[in-house]
């Protein structure tokens, strides 16, 4: 074969890893860097490597016109033999492109690849890997030259090549495996950092919050609140790993802070303690326990366990840990902890809300301390399910000396926290209730009551909820029977994925007529544009799926 076929093949098969490859390690990096997790979504999404699997078995259909393997004796040119092995590549040259196409940069992503410097050495890793296949396929190829030109009498340079491309979702996380002591020592020196610039602030008081799901809502609020009276740093955005909070802390940790909160995330059992042994919290917040990251804890005890964790930490430290008493799981667990502090509208709780009124405008509540104080406070945000996180922060504030009447201007400036029940008016009669970040079964009953509040059409438009193991077909389909009683209209994004929700609807015996199935978030939208109506059209936005999904 042609040595210029060879290395056209070659550079079509290059850029193809590189795209591949690319993608792939978006993917790695949106599954938190965590193998089990990455083959658990490549296992979920096997249609993606069909036809890699596929060219990589058939690649081997090249070995079958190898002049070496038919004709040892020989090793000399096949005209034959050479006619079929090039007819053979260039049908994998046009396949190997159409791989390249469809891993091409360029698509838009809610969360972007992130060129870290983690990334970095895990790509120089794979090219290594790459280059070592490459230059095997180069030095495995027996050369002869037929009338001045240069030919590969054996195929077994094209199968090296193409061996790379096929085997490149293997290669990223080997990839990840190979650099993880060095990725360990690493995440060891800055944490170290991270700890000894703790140890350096004696006075900083820290705060973790930890919960299935309003962890980062709590972190907004007491941030606000403790806002009002000391210097407070928080963990930005959704910074809640143990190397998101080393960041934060080597980043942004100044002199003059006086309170540090730490949002404490976790997908697996003893995650929240890796955590609290960077920050050491004196005290905890746990907003909630429920059915969350169900296919890696596999059980909610495992989950109710885990964010214990933080409540083992604190009560070590003499601190005190702030639970949702409205939360029976949590409630039930209490009585283990002497330092536990509850809120909530339950009866039990220390700091209790009560005289609820939700309406479209905001909330209003009452809270009364465990001395016997109360205050009345009015805030912008929807729903009586605000109320509870609303209440862990006054219920810390005042734990720390400040007067309940200090809080109600604070509470009243508090807006929603972007993509959780957040409320946009996009005008011409349509308005938004930005309920998209990350939902949970709990999350979905309340952006339906707060979508229940309008009189207008009710329009939900919902990719459904995901990463709830054995129980997501399940509380998907008892997510689309409440939606049946409240909205007007359903459109539906991903006809597979919502396949439980549309058999709720149905279930419900609602109109099915006003059941929209689409496969992407613009044809929702597209179709909730054209309902015509007399009413405000009032859209609820409910999860927004990872670009892994």
């Amino acid at each position: 074969m042609n040595i210029a076929i060879f290395c056209l093949y070659a550079a079509i098969a290059l850029a193809a890893i590189i795209f591949m490859g690319l993608r792939e390690f978006h993917m790695l990096q949106l599954n938190g860097y965590k193998t089990p997790e990455h083959s658990w979504w490549m296992k979920k999404n096997y249609k993606r490597y069909i036809l890699p699997i596929i060219l990589f078995v058939g690649h081997f259909a090249l070995l079958f016109t190898d002049p070496v393997i038919w004709e040892p004796e020989k090793h000399v040119f096949n005209d034959h033999l050479n006619t079929l092995s090039i007819y053979i590549c260039s049908c994998m040259t046009v396949l190997n492109i159409k791989i390249a196409v469809d891993n091409r940069p360029g698509k838009k992503f809610k969360k972007p690849f992130v060129y870290t410097a983690r990334v970095k050495r895990m790509l120089t890793t794979f090219f290594i890997l790459i280059a070592l296949i490459f230059t095997a396929a180069f030095f495995s190829a027996n050369r002869v030259r037929i009338e001045g030109d240069t030919r590969f009498t054996n195929n077994l340079p094209f199968i090296l090549i193409g061996s790379a491309l096929y085997l490149t979702p293997i290669l990223v996380p080997l990839s990840n495996i190979i650099n993880k002591p060095i990725e360990k020592a690493v995440q060891n020196h800055y944490i170290n950092d991270a700890k000894r610039m703790l140890d350096d602030m004696p006075s900083l008081h820290k705060v973790g919050i930890t919960g299935s799901y309003g962890k980062t809502s709590m972190k907004f609020y007491l941030s606000e609140l403790l806002g009002s009276q000391y210097e407070t740093l928080k963990t930005p955005e959704s910074f809640n790993t143990p190397m998101g909070v080393t960041i934060t802390i080597r980043r942004d940790l100044r002199p003059t802070h006086e309170y540090f909160i730490c949002e404490m995330g976790a997908r697996r059992v003893r995650e929240i303690n890796e955590l609290c042994e960077i920050a050491h919290p004196h005290d905890g917040i746990i907003t909630s326990v429920g059915p969350q990251h169900l296919e890696t804890f596999k059980s909610v005890e495992n989950v109710l366990n885990t964010k214990f964790e933080l409540a083992d930490s604190v009560q070590a430290s003499g601190g005190k840990i702030y639970l949702n008493g409205d939360n029976e799981l949590i409630r039930s667990k209490a009585p283990q902890y002497k330092n536990a502090v509850l809120y909530g509208l339950h009866e039990s709780c220390h700091y209790r809300g009560s005289d609820v009124s939700v309406s479209d405008k905001g909330t209003e509540f009452t809270v009364t301390a465990p001395d016997g104080s109360s205050c009345r406070y009015t805030t912008k945000l929807l729903g009586e399910h605000s109320v509870q996180n609303l209440l862990g922060a006054i219920a810390y504030c005042h734990g720390t000396g400040i007067a309940l009447e200090k809080l109600v201007i604070p509470v009243r400036k508090i807006a929603a926290v972007p993509h959780r029940l957040q409320l946009l008016d996009k005008g011409g009669g349509l308005t938004f209730i930005d309920d998209a970040y990350n939902s949970n079964p709990s999350g979905c009953r309340a952006a339906l009551n707060v979508l229940g509040l309008f009189d207008a059409c009710r329009i939900l438009v919902t990719p459904g909820m995901v990463e709830l193991g054995e129980k997501q077909h399940e509380l998907n389909r008892e997510f689309g029977s409440e939606a049946a009683k409240v909205c007007d209209y359903i459109a539906l994004v991903g006809k597979k994925q919502t396949e439980p929700i549309f058999e709720g609807i149905q279930n419900a015996d609602f109109d099915m007529s006003r059941v929209f199935v689409c496969d992407t978030l613009g044809e929702a939208l597209d179709k909730v544009r054209s309902i015509v109506t007399d009413k405000k059209k009032i859209v609820l936005l409910e999860n927004d799926l990872p670009d892994n999904y």
